[in-house]
């Protein structure tokens, strides 16, 4: 479900693996959580996070989530916020190879990268969450205030925006666009590239600018909050509704 392939200059790819759409279950989301923490002490210098082409991941796999009970749901969001953070504070930069469309849980790991490019085309990224009856989080706000501004952000967010990926290149939502098979070989580049830079003075300071993820994770996270928001009959219904209209198609 997640491959690690390595590349040159100490770079390792984790790229999603889980047909169709990439859709994040329980064991995808701790995968995830537990590579990217892991990957400093195998001594990688730099992580690009990929997906499948057309496809980066389209977030929660709601179907099995909606299936765990509220103990079980619980260790879910410890790691799937738990993703969040390993990305914030990661010692080592990460850079998302945004292959394809990126709604909810795709994009948000990928506003907490380094650095985004994202496939050109007709391809779709945003935090459609509200769309599904979900609040997004001020963790999670904060990473696509800093990339887009706050008025942007504010418009996206309570929308539940999914915008094409030119405009999200335009607003400051990805840093670059390439054709879809050259996504990650790009994100390799330019992390190669960020690596051949005298090292402990490019981590030092990368690591004062991005200050303010690490303290938006240093506290307690959002998971109470989260999950009363799971079991609220806005939420269910709306997912349940979700759920009903893929099957139908």
């Amino acid at each position: 479900m997640l491959q690690l392939i390595a590349h040159p200059a100490g770079i390792r790819e984790l790229r999603l693996a889980r047909p169709p759409v990439n859709a994040l279950d329980p064991a995808l989301i701790r995968a995830i959580r537990q590579a990217i923490e892991a990957a400093p002490a195998d001594g990688v210098a730099g992580l690009v996070l990929s997906g499948a082409p057309d496809m980066f991941s389209a977030g929660l796999d709601v179907p099995a989530l909606l299936a765990l009970d509220r103990d079980a749901l619980m260790p879910v969001w410890a790691d799937f916020f738990g993703i969040f953070a390993a990305i914030s504070n990661s010692t080592i930069p990460v850079v998302a190879a945004i292959t394809g469309h990126s709604p909810a849980g795709g994009a948000v790991m990928a506003i907490h990268c380094d650095y985004r490019i994202m496939a050109a085309g007709d391809f779709r990224i945003g935090l459609n969450e509200v769309q599904v009856g979900l609040v997004v989080p001020d963790c999670l706000q904060l990473a696509l205030r800093r990339l887009v501004g706050a008025r942007h952000a504010e418009r996206l967010m309570v929308a539940g925006a999914m915008i094409p990926a030119q405009k999200a290149l335009e607003i400051g939502m990805v840093d670059e666009l390439a054709e879809v098979n050259q996504v990650v070989p790009r994100a390799i580049e330019w992390l190669q590239a960020l690596l051949a830079l005298p090292r402990q003075a490019m981590l030092a300071t990368r690591a004062i600018a991005r200050a303010d993820l690490h303290a938006a994770y240093a506290g307690r996270l959002p998971l109470a909050e989260v999950q009363d928001r799971w079991w609220s009959d806005e939420t269910r219904q709306t997912m349940q509704a979700l759920v009903a209209r893929l099957k139908n198609r």
